[in-house]
């Protein structure tokens, strides 16, 4: 019988953001597997209000769990912020890690200033997730959070660069610096962000620092569980990726390949209904 050990690292999204934090986990912990859940019926879920966020990440975990995994990654900011200290009561022993507490302490740890921008989706914004952790941490430091959901659709249409892409970063970006020029550290608080990384950082300038939630993500896994977790730091080969999608396979490969950084071919996602 295999053990724990053995089993796949769930990961969970509304949709194909997530893939960012699973391209960061697989940098970390190379010969693990893991198996990506995109709940592409239901995106996005940053409209949605906490209490149906919850229930829906109730069910992805629930999907994962009863297929067997070893942890779940919550690899979006809304659920996380709705719903992680729920799925970690519910689902213990099974390790639930989210992508807002990492963030939040990388944004601390970064910013001299404790000045600091939180770009993110309506619902996480308003949840006022970002807040509550980076000032559990450092209680005088001055958060501003941003909802910018223009982000989201270029990053899913592969406008992630150039012109137009930074164009929309320095109009939501922009206005915000001017009113709070101490501000010295910008969050990607939406795990779509990172692809349009470039862009963002061309609006917030050379000297402000850049956190990626889903990379400070992956590190909070690795730093925990690198050891314990299947596939640890290295081995032989690469651990193998299972997806599963709640709609349109083809279209979760074909915008998952820029999220993941390689090809998915569009028969090796299970469509499944929660």
């Amino acid at each position: 019988m295999a053990s724990s050990r053995d089993l796949p690292i769930g990961v969970f999204d509304s949709g194909v953001g997530g893939l960012t934090v699973l391209r960061a986990l697989r940098e970390r912990l190379p010969a693990a597997s893991f198996t990506y859940l995109g709940d592409t019926a239901r995106l996005p879920y940053g409209t949605k209000s906490p209490g149906t966020v919850r229930r829906y990440a109730e069910q992805a975990a629930g999907v994962l769990i009863d297929r067997g995994v070893q942890a779940l990654v919550i690899a979006c900011n809304t659920a996380s912020s709705a719903a992680v200290e729920h799925l970690q009561r519910r689902c213990a022993p099974i390790p639930v890690f989210g992508v807002i507490e990492p963030g939040a302490a990388a944004a601390v740890a970064a910013s001299k200033r404790q000045e600091i921008l939180v770009l993110a989706t309506e619902g996480t914004v308003q949840g006022g997730a970002y807040e509550r952790a980076i000032r559990a941490l450092r209680p005088d430091a001055a958060v501003v959070s941003l909802p910018c959901p223009l982000f989201v659709a270029f990053a899913e249409e592969g406008w992630a660069d150039g012109p137009i892409a930074e164009a929309v970063a320095r109009r939501y970006i922009g206005p915000v610096l001017a009113e709070h020029p101490g501000i010295d550290t910008v969050v990607l608080g939406c795990t779509h962000f990172p692809v349009l990384r470039g862009a963002i950082s061309v609006a917030a300038g050379p000297t402000r620092h850049l956190v990626d939630s889903a990379a400070t993500t992956a590190s909070e896994v690795f730093r925990r569980f690198g050891e314990t977790l299947s596939g640890g730091i290295s081995g032989d080969s690469r651990g193998e990726i299972r997806f599963l999608a709640t709609d349109a396979p083809q279209r979760f490969a074909r915008v998952g390949s820029v999220f993941l950084g390689e090809a998915i071919a569009p028969a090796a996602v299970e469509l499944v209904d929660l």
